[in-house]
């Protein structure tokens, strides 16, 4: 169904799963995510990563993206997290 929204959670629905972004938005949200995964947890990312790279130019990649950082190893997904939060925490 084109157009549809993504059947993410709404506990999931943050950073560059939040919902109305604008594309361009979601874009860069979804690259600042893919990067801070690939620094901190490399090789063991490397699904997660698959899907935000695809999720860039298709909106469906967007759920599976989603799942792949939730079966992230507990202390992976802390740190990807932890660190997202901090590099898009607005200035003070």
């Amino acid at each position: 169904m084109v157009g549809a929204a993504p059947l993410i959670p709404a506990a999931d629905q943050w950073g560059p799963f939040a919902l109305g972004l604008d594309p361009a938005e979601q874009r860069a949200r979804l690259r600042s995510l893919r990067q801070t995964a690939r620094l901190l947890i490399g090789p063991r990312g490397a699904e997660f990563c698959h899907w935000l790279a695809k999720a860039e130019t298709d909106p469906a990649a967007l759920e599976p993206a989603c799942r792949a950082l939730n079966a992230l190893a507990a202390n992976d997904r802390r740190q990807v997290l932890a660190s997202y939060a901090a590099l898009t925490r607005p200035a003070a």
